[in-house]
């Protein structure tokens, strides 16, 4: 289905470079219509001719304002289009010359397009009516009857041919060449936001896996909890006068606690995104919770947080995987290296961004171009965690890199996109 949509787009693109071509050529043609007019050495079936390019004249309008509706444009419209063509102008041709003609060799233009935009099918069937007509035109047609043979007029027609035939060489070359190739481009770029999309549904998929999985797994984890909490309690009554173990069990019951309000931040957070629907909070509250709530859980970590000074005050709001997401790169810091962790946060009205330095063992080339693009199991923490946040950033709009740091360690850069209402907000809260 995604692939057949983007058939379609495609088509569209298509069908209004083709309006453009048969605009020039119809002028081409309408051009040497006047001047074999006005030349008296040749005589037209002028009324025939004017009818056939009236009517192109008319099925180029309406296909102008066909355009401008929303209803995608098929291969099979396309084609019809190009067929239209052939056979209106096979009847020109029939009617000035055949395939003395020197505008004969357009017959190479619908081909060429038929080519870079249509499947074989339809290519093979153009080609073959082109080929058809040209080889009818050789034999049926109606010569250009010449008023006065005289060797002036007899050169001054073989000079108009030879000119007509110039002119038609130059502008089949100009519309293959300007024409057929942007077409070709635009499928190619097409094809390359297509595969891009077919890895972000492919990562969303693994994701929304990881995510069944991820709730069936925080139900479970529900009792056990509240036996550790239960046992922790009785601990702390039954042994007052340990103070080393007193503040162990302290540090547990804290992660314990911290592990409840994960469960029920899970449950609210899927509430919510049935209205999807979230609180605007400042940029300033949202960073400093985050780092809250990621030393609650990594004690252990030793850092230094810098926000830079006079930032706007913006608020934005953020789902909360956001946050998440935002505690997962922490990790991975705190697991390369534990210690002078270096967190970075500054925002404007379009954007805000991390910047996460530690003194690790640093990333390696090879795993920095894998990252994000499957499940990657490593020694440096870095695999299912990283590819839920970057899945998870990159779903909002945002973008996750790492750089390697000199001399050791890894630079986590994240940034995100505020929305405009973040601006609004800002503006109201400020009036």
């Amino acid at each position: 289905m995604l692939k057949h949509s983007f058939t379609l787009a495609a088509q569209s693109q298509q069908l209004a470079y083709w309006v453009i071509i048969r605009t020039l050529i119809l002028c081409c043609l309408i051009a040497a219509v006047a001047l074999c007019a006005w030349d008296s050495s040749v005589e037209l079936p002028l009324p025939q001719i004017t009818i056939l390019l009236v009517f192109m004249c008319l099925v180029n309008l309406l296909t102008y304002f066909r355009l401008n509706n929303p209803l995608p444009v098929t291969s099979l419209e396309f084609f019809i289009q190009l067929l239209i063509d052939l056979l209106c102008l096979s009847l020109v041709f029939y009617l000035s010359g055949g395939a003395n003609n020197p505008f004969i060799s357009y017959f190479l233009v619908p081909i060429c397009v038929s080519a870079a935009t249509l499947s074989g099918r339809y290519t093979l069937i153009i080609a073959g009516i082109s080929l058809i007509s040209y080889s009818l035109l050789l034999f049926f047609h109606i010569p250009l009857p010449i008023v006065s043979p005289d060797h002036h007029h007899s050169g001054s027609t073989w000079n108009l041919h030879v000119l007509g035939m110039w002119l038609n060489f130059f502008i089949s070359a100009g519309l293959i060449t300007i024409f057929v190739v942007k077409m070709a481009r635009d499928l190619r770029a097409q094809e390359i936001q297509l595969n891009r999309m077919r890895e972000d549904e492919l990562r969303d998929e693994q994701v929304m896996a990881v995510a069944t999985l991820a709730a069936g797994t925080a139900h479970e984890l529900g009792t056990p909890l509240s036996t550790m909490k239960l046992l922790l309690n009785e601990m702390r009554r039954d042994y007052p006068d340990h103070t080393a173990l007193q503040d162990d069990l302290q540090l547990l019951q804290q992660q314990v606690t911290q592990c409840a309000a994960t469960l029920r931040n899970l449950v609210h957070t899927a509430e919510q995104s049935k209205d999807g629907q979230f609180q605007q909070v400042a940029l300033q509250s949202f960073c400093e919770g985050v780092i809250q709530r990621w030393q609650i859980m990594r004690p252990d970590a030793t850092f230094t947080l810098e926000i830079e000074q006079d930032l706007p005050s913006v608020y934005q709001a953020f789902h909360p995987s956001v946050a998440q997401a935002l505690i997962n790169l922490l990790n991975n810091a705190a697991n390369a290296n534990p210690n002078n962790i270096n967190i970075y946060i500054r925002w404007n009205k379009v954007q805000l961004e991390w910047r996460i330095e530690d003194e690790g063992a640093g990333i390696s080339e090879d795993l920095s171009q894998q990252l994000g693009k499957s499940f990657i199991h490593s020694t440096q923490g870095l695999g299912i965690g990283f590819y839920i946040t970057q899945a998870t950033i990159n779903r909002y709009g945002g973008k996750v890199s790492l750089h390697k740091r000199a001399p050791t360690g890894t630079v986590t850069q994240v940034i995100l996109p505020l929305s405009s209402e973040a601006t609004a907000v800002q503006d109201k809260h400020h009036d």
